[in-house]
C-alpha cells in the first residue's frame, strides 16, 4: 500500500472515533509510551486512595525508573484548596492533577491553565471521557449508583426516589459539603429538575453528609436506600455489609477522575511519562482492583467481579460530555442554592 491511501486510512480512522490524538513534541507513534529514558521528579496532588497509591509504586518504578515521585493525597475539596491558594500566592510545585472535582478542570481549561497532552495509552478510552481538545483525560471511573439492605424494596431509578412508598426512607450525599454528590445533583437536575429536590424533601428524603454517612444509615436501618459510590458500596460488602447493589434504570452517574498536567509544570516530560503510566494496563489493573473503581481501558475486569464491563457502563450511565462539564460549572452554584432551598424548607 502506498503512504498516500495508509495515511488517508489513518485520518479515516481517527475522524470516525471522533478522536484527536496529541503526542508530546516529537513522539511518534513508534516510540510514544516508552518511558524508561525519562528523568526529573514530578510532584502530583491527588484524591486517590492512599492504598491505591502505595500498590502503584512498583509499576511507576518499573516503567519510569528515572522518575522520582511526590505526593500530596487528600480528599478533592482539600487538594483543591490547597492548590487554589498556592496559585493565588503566585505559583505552585503541583505538576500533574489527579482528582474527583470534573468540574473544576473545566474552568482550569477556560483559564489555560492545562499543558495540553492525550497520551497514546489513552486510546481506548471511551471518547466521552477525554476532554476534545485535549487538555485532560480520565484514569479511572467513579459511580454513583442505589443502594439498598438486603430484603429491602428500592426503587428500580433514581427518579422515583421521591415515590411515597419510600418516604423517610431515602439517604443522600449532601452536594454542599461532598464533590461526589454534587456532581450527582447536577446530573439530577440535568434531567429532572430542581422541583424534583423539593419532592424529595417532601418525601422526606434524608440528607446524610458524605458517602460514608449515607452508606451507615442504610447499614445502621435508618434509610432503606441511599445514593452512595459504587466504590464505598464494593468495599463495604467485602466486609459483610448488609447491603445489595442496584444500578438504576434511567443511568448510574458516572464521575471521571480526571488527570492534567498543569502548564506551569517545569517538569513535563517527567508529567507526561506518568499519565503514560498510570493508562498502562498494569496500573488501570490496580486501580479497578483496589480502587474499587471501572478503569478506563476495555481489557481491564471490572471491580468486585461485577461483570458491568466499561462497554456496558457507557451503555447504562446518564450521558457524559462537554455540555454536562459546563452545566456544573456555570449552574453549579444554581443547583446547590436550589438543593439547599429544599432541604432548608
Amino acid at each position: 500500500m502506498s503512504s498516500a491511501p495508509r495515511c488517508g486510512l489513518l485520518l479515516l480512522v481517527l475522524l470516525c472515533g471522533c478522536r484527536v490524538e496529541f503526542l508530546s513534541p516529537g513522539a511518534s507513534a513508534s516510540n510514544a509510551g516508552s518511558d524508561a529514558g525519562v528523568s526529573g521528579e514530578v510532584w502530583v496532588y491527588t484524591s486517590m486512595y492512599r492504598n491505591v497509591i502505595d500498590a502503584l509504586e512498583p509499576t511507576l518504578k518499573a516503567q519510569m525508573p528515572g522518575v522520582t515521585i511526590h505526593w500530596f493525597q487528600a480528599g478533592s475539596e482539600k487538594v483543591t484548596a490547597k492548590l487554589e491558594a498556592e496559585l493565588a500566592a503566585g505559583g505552585t510545585p503541583c505538576d500533574v492533577l489527579i482528582t474527583s472535582d470534573p468540574f473544576l478542570y473545566q474552568r482550569f481549561k477556560k483559564e489555560k491553565r492545562w499543558l495540553r497532552y492525550v497520551s497514546p495509552n489513552g486510546v481506548r478510552t471511551p471518547s466521552r471521557y477525554v476532554d476534545p481538545d485535549g487538555n485532560f483525560a480520565a484514569i479511572r471511573l467513579s459511580t454513583m449508583v442505589l443502594v439498598h439492605r438486603t430484603q429491602a424494596q428500592a426503587p428500580p431509578k433514581f427518579e422515583l426516589l421521591n415515590q411515597a412508598e419510600f418516604k423517610g426512607d431515602v439517604a443522600l450525599g449532601d452536594p454542599l459539603t461532598s464533590g461526589t454528590a454534587f456532581t450527582w445533583a447536577v446530573s439530577m437536575e440535568k434531567s429532572l429538575g430542581e422541583q424534583w429536590f423539593a419532592s424529595l424533601r417532601a418525601n422526606e428524603a434524608r440528607v446524610a453528609g458524605g458517602n460514608a454517612a449515607v452508606l451507615q444509615k442504610v447499614e445502621g436501618s435508618e434509610a432503606k436506600v441511599g445514593v452512595l459510590l459504587l466504590e464505598n458500596a464494593l468495599a463495604a460488602k467485602r466486609k459483610g455489609s448488609p447491603i445489595e447493589i442496584l444500578w438504576p434504570d434511567d443511568g448510574a452517574v458516572v464521575i471521571p477522575g480526571y488527570a492534567g498536567i498543569l502548564g506551569s509544570t517545569q517538569h513535563a516530560e517527567a508529567a507526561r511519562a506518568l499519565i503514560d503510566t498510570l493508562l498502562s494496563p498494569e496500573a488501570q489493573s490496580v486501580i479497578a482492583e483496589l480502587g474499587d473503581m471501572h478503569s478506563v481501558d476495555p481489557r481491564v475486569s471490572p471491580p468486585g467481579k461485577l461483570g458491568v464491563t466499561l462497554e456496558e457502563l457507557v451503555k447504562r450511565s446518564a450521558p457524559w460530555d462537554e455540555a454536562m462539564l459546563e452545566r456544573g460549572l456555570s449552574d453549579g452554584q444554581r443547583v446547590k442554592s436550589a438543593f439547599s432551598k429544599a432541604f432548608a424548607q
